[in-house]
C-alpha cells in the first residue's frame, strides 16, 4: 500500500546514545526534525523509539508520525534502527530520508535540494564533508538489506560507491550533533527562520470536525496493518479514541469507511472499504493541496512585502 512518494526514518532508540527530548531552542530535537521533514510535504514519518519512548510518544502523537518500539533499545546498533523503519516504508514510498535523531539542525531548503536528485543514494555535502539526512531509492534499500559486511550503515553505503551522489549543500547542519549543543544553540536562530511557515490544520466539519490529519493517519495504519487496534500502538492513540473517530465519521458521511472481516488462520481483520480508501487518499489529495496555496500565499502577501 502506498502512503506517498517521500517517507523517513528518524532513529531515536539507543538509551546511551539517541536523546530525542533534548530542547534546543524551545522545542526537543525530534520535534524539531519532525517539523523540518513536514516543511518538506513528507508523508509518512516514522520514529524508532525506545529510550523514553512513551514521554516521545506523548511529545509527538498529534504531530501525525508512526512509531516503532526497538526492543533492543539498552545497546541497539543504529542500524538495526535503520533496517526496522526502512523495512516498515519498503514499498509504500519511492523514496525514504533516513536521519539520527542526534542530527537535528539540517534545514527544509537542503531537503528539498537533495530530494531533486533521482540518485539511488544521495548524501548531503557540507564544503567536503557529508552529514544527514540521506535520501534512499527502494532498489538501495534492497541492497541494504542484503549487506553483512561492517561498519553499519555507513559500510552498507560504502559498498555501493557507485550509486551514491554527493550533493553540496550551503548547510552547516547536516554536520551539527548534540556532542556540541553550544553548536547547536548558536544555530537555532537560522534553524528557525527555516521553519517559517504558515500553520495551516486542514479539517472537515459541520457541527464539529469529524475528518483531521491525525483521522487520515488512522485510516492509512488500518489499512495498512489490518488491524484499528495495531493502528493505535503505532500512533499513541486509545482504541477507544480511534472507534469513536472512525464512527463519527461514518455517522457524518453517511458510508461504511472500515469493514471486519472475520475468521481465517489469522484470525479477524479491520480494513478499509473501497470507499473508504477512495476518501483517505481524496483527503490526502485535498492536504497537500491546500498546504501548497498556503505557502504560495504566504510568501506573496507576506514576504514579497517583507512583512515576515
Amino acid at each position: 500500500m502506498k502512503y506517498g512518494p517521500v517517507g523517513a526514518v528518524i532513529a531515536a532508540a539507543s538509551k546511551k546514545d539517541a536523546a530525542p527530548l533534548l530542547q534546543i531552542g524551545a522545542i526537543p530535537i525530534v520535534r524539531r526534525i519532525v517539523l523540518t521533514l513536514q516543511q518538506a510535504d513528507v508523508f509518512p514519518i516514522v520514529i524508532v523509539t525506545g529510550t523514553q519512548e512513551l514521554e516521545v510518544i506523548h511529545q509527538l502523537a498529534k504531530f501525525g508520525v508512526i512509531f516503532l518500539k526497538s526492543e533492543d533499545c539498552e545497546r541497539p546498533e543504529l542500524f538495526s534502527s535503520v533496517k526496522m523503519g526502512l523495512c516498515y516504508l519498503q514499498g509504500k514510498c519511492d523514496r525514504m530520508i533516513f536521519t539520527p535523531v542526534n542530527t537535528p539542525m539540517f534545514k527544509p531548503e537542503t531537503l528539498r535540494t537533495i530530494l531533486a536528485s533521482d540518485a539511488e543514494i544521495v548524501v548531503p555535502s557540507y564544503h567536503g564533508k557529508g552529514g544527514h539526512p540521506i535520501v534512499l531509492q527502494n532498489q538501495a534499500v534492497d541492497d541494504i538489506f542484503r549487506y553483512q559486511g561492517g561498519g553499519g550503515l555507513r559500510g552498507a553505503i560504502a559498498s555501493m560507491e557507485e550509486k551514491r551522489v554527493w550533493v553540496d549543500v550551503e548547510d552547516d547542519g547536516i554536520l551539527s550533533s548534540i556532542h556540541d549543543q553550544n553548536e547547536l544553540r548558536q544555530q537555532v536562530a537560522a534553524h528557525n527562520n527555516s521553519l517559517l511557515k504558515p500553520n495551516i490544520k486542514v479539517g472537515i466539519e459541520k457541527e464539529n470536525v469529524f475528518f483531521d490529519a491525525r483521522l487520515k493517519l488512522l485510516l492509512f495504519l488500518t489499512e495498512d496493518l489490518g488491524s484499528v487496534r495495531r493502528a493505535c500502538d503505532h500512533m499513541g492513540l486509545s482504541y477507544q479514541k480511534a472507534w469513536d473517530m472512525l464512527n463519527q465519521l461514518e455517522q457524518e458521511i453517511g458510508y461504511s469507511v472500515v469493514e471486519r472481516k472475520h475468521g481465517g488462520s489469522r484470525g479477524g481483520r479491520t480494513l478499509l472499504t473501497p470507499r473508504g480508501k477512495h476518501l483517505m487518499y481524496a483527503y490526502q489529495c485535498f492536504e497537500s493541496s491546500l498546504a501548497a496555496f498556503a505557502r504560495q500565499s504566504f510568501e506573496e502577501i507576506f514576504q514579497k512585502n517583507e512583512l515576515i
